[in-house]
């Protein structure tokens, strides 16, 4: 397929406006560079890594690919001034910084070089992340996995790209090639996923962790931690269900039962203690593919049936 030309793969410098979502523990430098690639923007979920951690990843990624490649920050690692430095030091193509209001480390970022993007669940964070020099917005709506906001993708979507200068990346919910003209249609010019990206040959969860996506369906995930100030979608458990019982009950329990289950999920596929993050979007997802066949079918879709440079839906015409 011919390579895509919008204001996204212009920033961003790759073939086709796919993002990797920046998943803690599940986004390696393996399937970043997978999803690099294939064409898309693979990115290393660097979650509470420390500077050295992630040089690793960086070092691995750069051994697996030569193509554009982020690194996503969120503001709840205690590490991020030490992780900030090092993308500066490392130059990395692009910064992906989420949960939570980023505008320190824009400016920081943009004046190294480093091409930044900021992740958003509200419209006043997205005016004042653009402000801050966010170079992009994605918008995250409530059905994605992981820390989530509380506004659907439907309707943060059209919102955000009504307001904005910069593009607009939709991610939450988003997970074949209806859903990327979908959310192309409300405005956005890419889309981020990262449940479909778990469910792949190249991702390295336990197998348990992509066989519970493969049989999911769209009511099958819960919200974990909300007492606590830090909504997580989760795939639906008994794990889980003992956390929101306890999170009503003894919220500071729930919150120690916790910490490492992420891990616990991705490394043993433990079902008795761990928390399988992901969306909604896992009841549409029925197969395990390769990161390139996910890629390729999706713009496949979209090829045929948006007109990605004049914005148009060709089912409309």
């Amino acid at each position: 397929m011919e390579p895509v030309k919008n204001r996204v793969t212009d920033l961003l410098k790759i073939k086709y406006p796919i993002l990797e979502g920046g998943m803690a523990w599940v986004g390696t430098a393996k399937l970043a560079a997978a999803v690099s690639n294939a064409g898309g923007l693979g990115t290393i979920g660097s979650g509470n890594m420390d500077a050295k951690l992630l040089k690793k990843q960086i070092d691995s990624i750069r051994v697996m690919t030569d193509k554009p490649f982020a690194v996503n920050v969120i503001m709840l690692n205690p590490h991020i001034d030490e992780v900030i430095d090092l993308i500066i030091q490392e130059k990395v193509p692009v910064a992906i910084l989420g949960a939570g209001n980023s505008s320190k480390y824009i400016p920081m970022l943009r004046e190294n070089g480093i091409t930044t993007i900021a992740v958003v669940s509200s419209e006043n964070l997205a005016l004042r992340l653009e402000t801050a020099g966010a170079e992009a917005i994605i918008g995250e709506g409530m059905e994605c996995g992981g820390h989530i906001g509380d506004v659907t993708t439907m309707v943060l979507i059209p919102k955000l790209s009504s307001m904005l200068s910069v593009p607009v990346i939709a991610a939450g919910g988003i997970a074949n090639g209806p859903g990327a003209v979908a959310a192309l249609s409300l405005g956005a010019e890419g889309i981020q996923m990262g449940t479909r990206f778990i469910a792949t040959d190249e991702c390295e969860a336990h197998e348990n962790y992509k066989q519970k996506i493969i049989n999911a369906g769209i009511r099958d995930t819960i919200i974990t931690g909300q007492k606590m100030g830090h909504p997580a979608r989760i795939i639906k458990t008994k794990f889980g269900k003992k956390i929101a019982k306890l999170e009503a009950s003894s919220p500071e329990e729930a919150e120690e039962a916790l910490v490492g289950s992420l891990m616990r999920a991705f490394l043993y596929g433990d079902e008795e203690s761990g928390s399988f993050m992901a969306g909604q979007s896992s009841g549409l997802i029925d197969e395990i593919k390769s990161v390139s066949e996910v890629i390729e079918d999706i713009m496949s879709y979209v090829l045929k049936n948006y007109d990605l440079e004049n914005n148009v839906d060709e089912r409309r015409r």
